[in-house]
C-alpha cells in the first residue's frame, strides 16, 4: 500500500509539472510564435520614398494663398474707413479752425495714415512668403513725402510733449521712381516706434542723399530717438517676424512685431537695408537706406501738381457699395466742385452710363456680384461715345492697376484717397 501511494503521489507530481511546463511555452515556442505573429518587415529597399517637402508643399501654399487672400480682404475693408478719416481731415485742415481744433485733425490724420501704412505692411507680410513684394516703379515728389514725413514726426512728437528735429538734405532731388506707398508705410513705421519708446526727450528725422550706381540714388533716412534704447542682443532680433526685442517692453508698449520684418523685406526689395544702432547718451538710431531712380531730367507727368479745385462741375458715376465710402467721396466730390451719382452694383453700371450723361466714373474694384474689373470690361463693350468715358479704378490694393487698365481703365487710385489725387486723377483721365 505504501508504494502504490508513493507511485499515486509521484505521478500526481509529474503531471502537476507537466501542467506547468505545458503552460509556459519554451524556447522553441517562443521563437515559433514570435516568428508567427510578429509582422513581416519590408525591407527598406521596398519602401515608398516619401518626401516631406513635395507632400506637403501644396498644402503649404494653400494655407499661405488663404492668409494673403484673407489679410488683402482685410486691407481693403480698413482703407475703406480710413480714405475717409484722411479725406475729411483733409477737407477740416482747409477749413477755419482755431489752432487746438487743428492739433486735433492733424492727430485723427496722422492716425489714419499709420493704420494705412499698418495695413500695407501686413498685405507685404503675407505676400512675401509666396509671390514676394511687388515693388512699384511710380513718378512722384521725393521732397514732399520727406516733408509729409517729418510733419507726421513732428506731430505725433508734439501730441507727446517731446521735441523733434527734422533735417532734409539741400541736395534731396525732386521727382525720383520708386514706390512711395510702400517707402512711407515703412518710414511711418520707425517714426510711431521711434515716438512710441520714447517717454521723454526727443526724436528726429534725418533724410540725405549719396551717388548710387548709373541713374540710381542711394537715399538715407534716419529715425532716431532718445527712448529706452535696446541691448546688442535684443537689436538682433529685431528684424525677425512676429518678434519684439523683449516680452516686458511688447507687454508695456505693445505691438505684433510684424513690422520692422516687413520693414527690412521691403527696404531690401527696393535695393537697400535697414539697421538699428545705439544711440550716445540713450535711444536707438534706424537707418533706412533705399534705391530710388533719379527723375529730375525727365518731364512731370501731366497733372502732378494741379490744384485741388480742378476740374470743377464734371457729373461723375461713382460705383461704391460701402455707405461709409459714399459719404465720403460725395463730400470730397462736392467740395471739388462735381456732382455724384451712386450706385451699388458693377452690373448695372453699363446700363445707368447708357441711359445718363456722366463725364466719369469711378469704380470700386471690389463689389458684390461682378467685381469691378468685369465692370470695366463691359462698359468698354457698350456702343457710340459712352464706351470712351473715363473711369477711374478705386482700390485698396496696388496689385489691382494692371488688370484695371487692362481692362480699360484709364486712371487708378489707391485707397485711402486724397482729394488732391483724386482731383488730378478726374483731370488727366477727363483730358484723355
Amino acid at each position: 500500500m505504501a508504494a502504490t501511494s508513493r507511485v499515486k503521489r509521484s505521478l500526481k507530481t509529474r503531471a502537476k509539472r507537466g501542467a506547468k511546463a505545458s503552460a509556459r511555452p519554451s524556447r522553441v515556442a517562443k521563437k515559433a510564435s514570435s516568428k508567427k505573429t510578429a509582422p513581416k518587415k519590408t525591407p527598406a529597399k521596398r519602401l515608398p520614398r516619401k518626401p516631406p517637402a513635395k507632400r506637403q508643399a501644396p498644402r503649404v501654399e494653400a494655407e499661405s494663398g488663404i492668409v494673403e487672400a484673407a489679410l488683402a480682404a482685410f486691407a481693403h475693408e480698413v482703407r475703406t474707413p480710413l480714405t475717409g478719416i484722411l479725406a475729411i481731415s483733409s477737407l477740416l485742415a482747409t477749413s477755419e479752425l482755431g489752432e487746438r481744433e487743428k492739433r486735433w485733425v492733424d492727430t485723427i490724420k496722422v492716425g489714419a495714415e499709420h493704420l494705412a501704412a499698418l495695413a500695407t505692411l501686413f498685405v507685404d507680410a503675407a505676400r512675401s512668403g509666396s509671390t514676394g513684394l511687388a515693388v512699384r516703379q511710380d513718378f512722384f515728389d521725393l521732397r514732399t513725402l520727406s516733408r509729409t514725413l517729418g510733419d507726421s514726426l513732428a506731430g505725433r512728437a508734439s501730441a507727446k510733449g517731446l521735441q523733434s528735429q527734422v533735417t532734409i538734405a539741400d541736395d534731396l532731388p525732386v521727382f525720383v521712381i520708386g514706390d512711395p506707398v510702400r517707402l512711407r508705410a515703412a518710414l511711418e513705421n520707425l517714426i510711431d516706434n521711434a515716438v512710441k519708446f520714447t517717454q521723454q526727450g526727443n526724436v528726429g528725422l534725418d533724410v540725405s542723399v549719396k551717388a548710387g550706381a548709373g541713374d540710381r540714388l542711394r537715399v538715407v533716412f534716419a529715425v532716431s530717438d532718445s527712448g529706452i534704447g535696446l541691448s546688442l542682443a535684443e537689436i538682433r532680433r529685431l528684424f525677425k517676424p512676429f518678434s519684439q526685442a523683449n516680452v516686458s517692453i511688447a507687454s508695456r508698449f505693445g505691438g505684433a512685431g510684424l513690422g520692422l520684418s516687413s520693414v527690412k523685406q521691403l527696404a531690401r526689395a527696393m535695393g537697400g537695408d535697414i539697421s538699428a544702432t545705439q544711440r550716445d547718451g540713450g535711444g536707438m538710431t534706424f537707418v533706412l537706406t533705399v534705391a530710388l531712380k533719379s527723375a529730375d531730367g525727365l518731364k512731370p507727368p501731366p497733372g502732378v501738381n494741379v490744384p485741388v479745385s480742378a476740374p470743377q462741375g464734371l457729373r461723375i458715376l461713382s460705383i461704391e457699395d460701402n455707405p461709409f465710402g459714399r459719404v465720403v467721396l460725395n463730400a470730397i466730390l462736392t467740395e471739388l466742385g462735381h456732382q455724384a451719382e451712386f450706385i451699388g452694383r458693377g452690373e448695372a453700371a453699363p446700363e445707368r452710363i447708357a441711359q445718363g450723361s456722366f463725364d466719369a466714373v469711378l469704380m470700386d474694384m471690389v463689389l458684390p456680384g461682378i467685381d469691378g474689373i468685369e465692370a470695366i470690361r463691359r462698359i468698354r463693350a457698350l456702343e457710340g461715345p459712352r464706351a470712351r468715358i473715363a473711369i477711374i479704378g478705386v482700390s485698396g490694393r496696388a496689385e489691382d492697376e494692371e488688370p484695371s487698365r487692362a481692362a480699360g481703365a484709364d486712371g487708378f487710385l489707391t485707397k485711402p484717397v486724397s482729394p488732391r489725387a483724386l482731383a488730378t486723377a478726374l483731370l488727366r483721365s477727363v483730358k484723355r
